[in-house]
Parts: C-alpha cells; structure tokens; sequence
C-alpha cells in the first residue's frame, strides 16, 4: 500500500483518491478506512453539509453502518423510528386535516415486516449530522481528508488515475496519483461527466427552494408526530397547485420547508422577509417567532447513469442517481454504493480477487440507480390522485378549489364518493412511505455471485411494499436472530466485517474445514459458523432453519457486504473443492 505523506517523482499518491466528502464519498472513506486501505478524500467545501438535506436512514443503512461499529452514534443522534410515522396532509399545521399516513413502518399491521427483516430500526438523521459521523470516525481510521480542495481534472492510463486538484485557500493547483479514483462529487458530477458516462432522463424538470428554520412548533405536532406535514394551499404566490412540505429536522423546533417555484421563470429573490412569509402561511400562524437559517434553490431530477465505471474511474451517490428526496432513498443508496464497492477495491488492491472483480460494481449498483431514480419520481405522480380526490384539479380558481376541498364533509353521495375517492388515493403513498421492498430487496446479477441454477424465488406480496427474504445468490442475507451464550446476536452480526461468512448446520460441520482449506488455497479470510444445539451459535427461535432454504448439511456463503455469493443445498463430496472454485469465481480468480 502507499503511504499518502509520500511523494513519487514529486507527484502525491494513494491508492484511492475519493473525490467529494457526501454521504457516498464519506462512507467510501469510512469502508476503506476500516478494511486497511490507503486513501485520500478532496473536496471543495470548506466543511461538512450546512443544511440538512438527506434525513430518512433506512435499515439496510443503518445496517451497513451497525457493521461499522457506529450504531450508537445514530441512535443517540437520530430521531427514532416511533416519532417518525404520523405523516400528515393538511391545510395548514393550525387548520383542516386533509387525512395522515403512517409511514416508515409505523403502521401496526407493517411494524411486524420491519422487525423481523432487520436487527435495527430506521431513524431520521439530518446529513448536517450524518456526515460528521461518518467523516470523525473515517479520519480516526486512517483518511486523509483534503478540504477546500477542488477538483480539476483527471487523466487515466494502464496503471493508475491522475487527478488535478485546486488548494482553493491558497489557489495552489498540483496533482495527485491514485491507482483508482471514486467520483462522489454530487448531482452535477464532473467527474461522471470528464469519464463520458452514459445517462438516461431529464434534469430539473421543476423547481424548489428550501426554507431551513427554528421556531417552537410542538402544540400543533408533537400530538402527532412526524417527519413530514404536507400542506396543501390553493391560491398561493408559488408553487404551482399550492402545495408544500414542512419537514421536522429536529424535534420539535428545527424544521424546513420545501415550497415549489416555476423553473421555467427566473428563480425567486428569497429574502427573510418572504422567507418568514412562506413559513407563517404553512404554519396557520403569524404570531410564532420563526429565525430564518437558511435558504437554498434546487431542481427536481429524473436522471440516471447506465453505466457507473470507466476504466479505474467509479462514480457513486447523486454523481449517478438524481432524483427527488421522494421516498427517502439518496443517501440511503449513496451509502449503499459505496458499501458494495469498497470491499472489492480491498481485495483488489491487496491481490486477492482479480480486476474483473470491479466489473461487479457496475453490474449491481446500476439497476438499482435506475430503480431508485423511477420510484421517486413516481411517488411525485402518486400524489395527483390527492388533488384529484380533493377536487383541486378540475379549476384554476382557488375559492372553487377551497369549496371543493371543504365539500368533502359535507353529508351527500357525492361527498361520500369524495372521501372514498381521498381514502384511495391516500393508500397509495404507501408506495412513497412505505416502501420497505425498495429499501431492502435488491438482488445483485453479477460474476460477483455464483448461481445455483434454482430459480428466483417468486414474490408473492408487492416487491416494492414488501421485503421477501431469500438466501438465493444474489441477495441481501435474511436476519434472523440467534443465541450466542447469553447474547442473542443476528445473521449479520457473525458476517460483514470486511470478510467472507460461511453458514451451516450441524451435518454440515465438514464446510468448517472445507472453509479453512479454501482460505488458506486462495489467501482470504472466511469465518465459518455452524448453528446448531451445543455449538457456538444457535438457532434459538428455529428461524434460521426457516430461511436459510438449503439442507442443515448444506451452506450459505455470505460476501462482505452481506448478500449472497453462494450456497449448496446438501454437502458435496468434496466441500473444500466446490468451497474453492465458488469463492474463486466471485473473485475472479481464474
């Protein structure tokens, strides 16, 4: 590995230069930090983010940094999963309830699919504290974090990148070496675009601005308590149909507010003044005491890159998925690219898999950028039928839009037909809130994961709303908790750590050595478990045996990042032989 404090030919060099230090360029640097990898984070902000832009922290995130060994830090910062649900429509937070959607799992018939799926909850974590998190503990571990340092421009070779960064206190330009390099520099990416990856969709198809302030809002929410209270307001200056967003940042007294404006015009002057305007109005009360902190344009995206790598250059996070915060899935999938590239860099890179390795990255990670981007963008669409319900559509006049909202409590058919209508119309959100499959059933294809010629297991709930678990190659490791002496620890908590994880059964105690064989043929570390009576792990609830979908003899081979790499239904003949040439072939070691 190179020390990055030494210089070739007068040329700074590292292993991975990182560029961009947002949630996918800070857990890049956590991931390699962590597994022992030399690198160095450049970006061009003097600091962390100054607003809080991504919130909603999802299981498999809160599980990929529960691997970490930063759980803790999201728990005593984070909002937990119980004051997140109660999401409202409203008039205004002081008038008419339009109706609420319980969200993130909170609905008593969904609590049960989120617990049993995960060993951790979700949580809302603003970015303005996530990134802290994630950078503290990368520098502890060993990065190299280079701020106020901007991005250039980069030339590529046979045997590594050279990049040219800008020192933008001291306006110093000098280049750095590295032999691959990770573009986490955001939605308008120049690193995705100097490397010319192909991109399908549209940018800023509409317009926002965000409202960042203080004010003590707790008599009109913390009786339900929510991340989010959409307002819906015919006849407003801006935003089109009238409708706006106040998000809770921190309970009960830190919020924002996401309020449309036309992008075909030129953007608004957003002063205090209109600020606090726009606040009083969503709130319904123009005598609460509200401290601007910020303000901030932006546009809606529904964009996506077909392809995440060119050459040694990997982009990852908003550099390749763009879309609206809808369905809380940015930094969510940001964090979860890097996860699954950083492993593979470490092995490549300590000379255990091969080049090809790499190839996997592109293969896994860009359908699910193309999921993510789609589903965000329709959850936007989904919210029409509200309006339609309400009757806010049929005219431009806002007094008849007003009358047609209010008409709903009337006592005729047609106001019963109108509620029905709006009680269906708010079932779709589920889709927007509730999207539990999106969020934890990605099944990777890829020569990173060694089929066993069973076909996919068929879905047979919604595979957006529901998580199926699975032990088919591919996916992401069901949990199920197990006992360990006193302890009760989960299926991922005896795998990830950087490593492979071989789980069997008692009759399959010959993978143990099988598992030792293939370590030792193809220089990596495998941690075997058997899970069983009288073992060091057992199946306390008999919920492994419910999941695994193989033999007790048989095994699950679990990769670093916790999905499935592999798995034999009954022991073979020669365990360490199929053991070796599976493991071989995820790591390209023909």
């Amino acid at each position: 590995m190179t020390d990055p404090r030494q210089s070739t030919g007068g040329i700074l060099s590292t292993d991975v230069l990182i560029i961009g230090s947002g949630p996918a360029g800070a857990s890049a640097a956590l991931f390699l930090a962590t597994y022992g990898i030399d690198h160095v984070v450049v970006t061009k902000y003097r600091w962390t983010a100054n607003t809080p832009r991504a919130h909603i922290t999802n299981q498999r995130t809160v599980e990929i940094l529960r691997d970490m060994g930063l759980e803790d830090d999201l728990r005593s910062q984070g909002v937990p999963s119980a004051m997140m649900g109660e999401t409202v429509f409203c008039t205004s937070l002081t008038g008419d309830e339009i109706g609420r959607v319980r969200s993130w799992g909170t609905h008593p018939a969904r609590r049960a699919d989120y617990t049993l799926a995960s060993p951790v909850e979700n949580c809302d974590l603003p970015q303005t504290l996530l990134e802290p998190i994630l950078v503290g503990h990368a520098a502890e571990r060993g990065s190299r974090i280079r701020f106020d340092t901007e991005y250039i421009g980069l030339e590529q070779d046979d045997d590594g990148v050279t990049v040219t960064v800008r020192d933008r206190l001291s306006g110093h330009t000098y280049p750095i070496r590295a032999r691959y390099v990770i573009g986490a520099d955001g939605g308008r990416s120049t690193v995705a675009r100097d490397i010319g990856l192909p991109f399908e969709g549209e940018m800023d198809l509409a317009g926002s601005m965000n409202i960042v302030f203080h004010a003590d809002l707790s008599r009109y929410v913390e009786h339900r308590p929510s991340v989010l209270y959409w307002v819906l307001q015919p006849g407003s200056d801006i935003g089109g149909i009238g409708m706006g967003l106040v998000r809770m940042v921190r309970p009960w007294d830190e919020w924002l507010i996401v309020w449309g404006y036309d992008i075909d015009g030129p953007p608004p002057e957003v002063d205090d003044e209109m600020a606090t305007k726009i606040v009083h109005d969503l709130i319904g009360d123009d005598t609460i005491p509200v401290t601007i902190r910020s303000t901030s344009l932006w546009g809606n995206n529904k964009m996506y890159a077909t392809r995440y790598r060119s050459g040694r250059v990997f982009c990852a996070g908003d550099a390749v998925h763009r879309h609206p915060p809808s369905n809380g899935l940015g930094s969510n999938t940001s964090i979860q690219d890097a996860y699954n590239l950083a492993w593979k860099l470490a092995l490549v890179l300590g000379g255990q898999a091969g080049e090809a390795l790499l190839d996997s990255y592109d293969a896994e990670r860009a359908p699910i950028g193309e999921q993510i981007v789609l589903r965000a963008n329709k959850s936007i669409e989904e919210t029409r039928p509200i309006f339609d319900a309400l009757g806010v559509t049929g005219t431009d006049d806002p007094d008849q839009q007003l009358a047609n909202m209010r008409a709903r409590a009337d006592n005729t058919l047609e106001a019963a037909e109108q509620r029905i209508a709006l009680r269906k119309a708010l079932e779709t959100k589920e889709y927007e809130f509730n999207a539990h499959g999106v969020e934890l059933g990605q099944r990777y294809r890829s020569g990173a994961v060694v089929p066993d010629d069973t076909a996919e297991p068929a879905y047979d709930r919604d595979p957006e709303l529901h998580y199926h678990a699975t032990t088919w190659p591919g996916a992401r490791l069901p949990h199920c908790w197990l006992g360990r002496g006193s302890d009760r620890v989960s299926t991922h908590d005896v795998t990830g750590k950087g490593r492979f994880a071989l789980l069997t059964g008692i009759c399959g105690e010959a993978w143990v050595q099988a598992a030792a064989t293939a370590s030792a043929e193809l220089g990596i570390e495998i941690d075997a478990h058997v899970i069983g009576p009288g073992r060091d792990l057992t199946d306390v609830y008999d919920d492994w045996a419910r999941l695994r979908e193989v033999e007790e003899s048989g095994c699950v081979l679990v990769r670093p990042d916790t999905h499935v790499a592999w798995r034999l239904h009954e022991l073979p003949a020669d365990p360490a032989a199929q053991l070796t040439a599976a493991l071989a072939t995820v790591l390209a070691r023909h």
